[in-house]
């Protein structure tokens, strides 16, 4: 019993008395900061396959990355795609939607964190791209810091010097 107390007491010293920012470098791997744009939107910087220069909103309510068409185009053209699949889906709004969904075979968040074979839907009409479950659930457990902004992540590949230079 005393043993028993004696952990509790040892484990709530640990989460309560041992800075939060300690607590998540011994959990997490890397930490990506975030920028806050609007009401509670986070983005942060992406790169596809050597096309960097993308701020995706994070977003784990989407079952996909999301990229617009001017990504797609540009992936395209340098042969950094596969069509995968047709799907269907219903938006936010209750419509019904048909996407197409691409393989991208190396997604880089942030500095460091590169995921590989990431699949990615493409909606028409649209610019706005977001980092969603596609690429997140490879890197998981994840969490969002929002006190600094930073998207914390786990089983993040680095970021080999071939990839970098393309």
């Amino acid at each position: 019993m005393f043993v028993r107390i004696l952990t509790i007491v040892l484990i709530e010293w640990l989460l309560f008395a041992t800075p939060a920012h300690a607590v998540q470098s011994l959990q997490f791997g890397t930490a990506v900061p975030m920028t806050k744009k609007g009401t509670s939107t986070f983005y942060v910087p992406v790169g596809f396959d050597g096309v960097a220069g993308n701020e995706l909103m994070v977003d784990t309510g989407s079952d996909y990355v999301t990229i617009n068409q001017t990504t797609l185009d540009a992936l395209k053209a340098r042969g950094k795609v596969d069509y995968v699949k047709q799907v269907g889906g219903v938006m936010a709004d209750g419509s019904d939607v048909n996407v197409s969904i691409y393989r991208i075979a190396n997604l880089s968040i942030g500095c460091c964190c590169i995921v590989h074979d990431v699949e990615a839907a493409v909606f028409e009409g649209t610019d706005r791209q977001i980092l969603g479950l596609s690429a997140l659930k490879k890197v998981a457990p994840f969490a969002l810091s929002l006190d600094p902004a930073h998207l914390m992540l786990s089983d993040c590949k680095a970021q080999s010097a071939d990839l970098a230079k393309n």
